[in-house]
Formats: structure tokens, sequence, C-alpha cells
């Protein structure tokens, strides 16, 4: 017959070999299994993405050519680059937009060219905490000699939504943008354009 002391005993030798072998268990994780940066492969591994470029020639507000912009995709934005020749703009800061349709035929106004790419109302600048707005750049530094280099990057749009059905144009305006006020930053008037193609 088993005693109660000898049947305490067994339980807690139970219990002890019981709890020497147990393990934790790690959960699951619920996170995605997509691969990261490092697993992909990239120019080292002879793959490239697939850039989509696209230009325009830019036009003062007489009509003169004042120089180019030149785009081109990439798998994370796009890359926005600008030449202007000397005694095209007024020096100092200037605002830069992308605007909705693709056009400057009204020379000098270049109102037809619409809103802004993306417009949201109330959310112009990049400072908004509304916005941006997919249309909103940085602004572009003009030289003493009226001549300017400038180039950006951007994540708000991409060249396949610029290159729509009505296209867009690139606007540069007389003043500079403050990235905040609407509708355009104090930006005023638009004293250059250039069809995206």
């Amino acid at each position: 017959m088993i005693t109660r002391t000898a049947f305490a005993a067994l339980a807690i030798a139970l219990t002890a070999r019981g709890q020497q072998g147990a393990t934790p268990q790690e959960m699951p994780k619920n996170e995605p299994t997509l691969p990261g940066p490092e697993d992909m492969p990239g120019p080292d591994e002879g793959v490239y993405p697939s850039m989509m470029t696209a230009s325009a020639t830019l036009i003062g507000s007489e009509g003169n050519e004042i120089g180019t912009a030149n785009f081109l995709d990439g798998p994370n934005g796009e890359v926005i680059r600008i030449e202007l020749n000397p005694d095209s703009l007024s020096p100092g800061w200037h605002g830069l937009h992308l605007h909705a349709v693709g056009t400057c035929e009204d020379v000098g106004e270049f109102k037809e060219s619409g809103g802004h790419h993306g417009k949201v109302e109330g959310a112009h600048g990049l400072l908004n905490p509304k916005g941006p707005e997919a249309g909103d750049l940085p602004n572009i530094w003009v030289a003493a000699d009226g001549s300017a280099g400038y180039e950006a990057f951007t994540r708000l749009t991409a060249l396949d939504s610029l290159l729509d059905e009505d296209g867009s144009a690139i606007i540069i305006h007389a003043q500079e943008d403050d990235h905040l006020t609407q509708p355009i930053g104090g930006a005023g008037a638009r004293v250059a354009c250039g069809v995206i193609q």
C-alpha cells in the first residue's frame, strides 16, 4: 500500500522531471515574408529597374526657348533635372510645380496648363501637414546671369501619371514658393512652361 508520504514524493519527482524537460515555445510571428532590400537583386547583380524617361523644352514669357527639363523614373521615385540658359529668368529663388495639363500655348500666361498635378484643396506645400500635392517641388535657384542648374528627387508622382491622356507641364513661377501658403505658396505669376513628353 502506498503511503501518503510516498505518493507526495512521487508527485514532486514527476513535476520536477516535467519542468526540466519543458522548453519555451516561440509563438509564430505575423510579419510579412517579403524580401528586404538586402535580398533584392540590384546593379551589382546586373539587374536594373526599367526606367521611363521624358523631357520638356522650357519656354519663357516671350515664347523663346530658355532651357530643358529631363525626367527619369526609378523604382522609388523620380529625378528631375533642369538646365536654364543665361538671361532666362531673374536671379533668385523661383517656385517650381508640375501642372495638370500638358500645354504651354497661352504664352506669357501659361494658365491653360491648369492647376497643380494631383491637386488637393488646401494641401499645397511641401511643409503642409495636409499635403503635399503630387505636383509640389522644391524651389529652383537662378544665378546672377539668369542661368540655372537644378536636380531634385520626388516620391510624390511618377511619369506614367504625368504622361496621362491630357499630359502635364512643368511651370516656373516669378517668386519662390513658401511651401505652405494656399494655393501656390505665394509664388506669383507663371514665367516659364514646358510640356512634358
